[in-house]
């Protein structure tokens, strides 16, 4: 699972690779330029490593995904719960309401979202 954590920066290219692949290496380079303001250099090294971490593949200058967006989120709240909460959901739910509203749709979502995974 730690090759799994994305750093940061690593985690806004993705958000553009997940968002445009199958890309072409050379207009990845000009969305990075344009959305995360790096230069060439830094887009096809932060490539370079990604594919060696396995969530990307880069092959005849293009660029596919090989750790699908859903994957990714899943792991670092495992790891956010696991790291700031002891690994309580309660705890992290509560904090992350901390106080505030929600309405009677999302209530009613989220509940049914707990009894698809409740361990019967």
């Amino acid at each position: 699972m730690e090759n799994l954590k994305l750093c940061d920066s690593e985690y806004r290219f993705m958000l553009i690779v997940w968002e445009n692949a199958p890309i072409g290496s050379g207009s990845l380079v000009e969305l990075c330029k344009e959305k995360l303001g790096w230069k060439k250099s830094t887009t096809y090294t932060t490539i370079k490593k990604l594919s060696e971490k396995g969530y990307i593949k880069n092959e005849n200058a293009i660029v596919t995904i090989l750790i699908p967006k859903e994957e990714v989120q899943a792991i670092e709240t495992d790891y956010f719960v696991e790291r700031t909460f002891e690994g309580s959901l309660p705890q992290f739910v509560a904090a992350f309401l901390g106080g505030k509203r929600i309405s009677h749709k999302e209530a009613q979502e989220i509940k049914r979202l707990i009894d698809l995974h409740k361990e019967e």
